[in-house]
């Protein structure tokens, strides 16, 4: 794997001095999270897709997941405290997040969301996750995410 293009969400790690490590599979037919785990040689378990909501309150809210699972939407309500939420349409993805779909990140978005991480994420010393374009991952301790994104951690996931 060759070494990857900075991207904004590098770049803000790398300003904040957070240490990661990056990946570029841009040069695979790699499309689903399940084939990125694959190419990268990961358990898909700890690679993670960032899913964007919005709730009953029409606020929006940040998911972060394994690739592998589906985000339970009465878990993640709950955890937000909102009635009920629904993913995102896709088309509404760029102009809210700055993202696009398969390259969306939760470092680095237009605005700040409240932003929940699977807690399974607690059982890796690191865990993968987009670089905010689509062929890119970075990998990085919670902790050192916690330095640069706010987030709390819920059981939100089935899978």
């Amino acid at each position: 794997m060759k070494k990857p293009e900075k991207t904004n969400v590098m770049r803000i790690l790398d300003q904040k001095k957070i240490p990661y490590e990056s990946y570029d599979y841009s040069d695979t037919d790699a499309l689903s999270g399940t084939e990125v785990a694959a190419v990268l040689g990961q358990n898909p378990l700890q690679v993670f897709k960032t899913l964007v909501t919005v709730g009953a309150s029409k606020k929006n809210y940040v998911f972060v997941i394994p690739v592998c699972g589906e985000l339970n939407l009465k878990a993640a309500a709950k955890t937000v405290g909102e009635k009920s939420i629904e993913m995102l349409k896709a088309k509404e993805l760029l102009p809210l997040t700055g993202y696009v779909h398969g390259g969306c990140s939760p470092i680095g978005m237009k605005k700040l969301f409240t932003i929940v991480f699977d807690r399974s994420a607690e059982s890796y010393d690191t865990i993968f996750f987009s670089a905010g374009k689509i062929g890119y991952q970075v990998q990085l301790s919670l902790t050192d995410l916690q330095k640069v994104l706010p987030f709390t951690l819920a059981d939100i996931c089935d899978i």
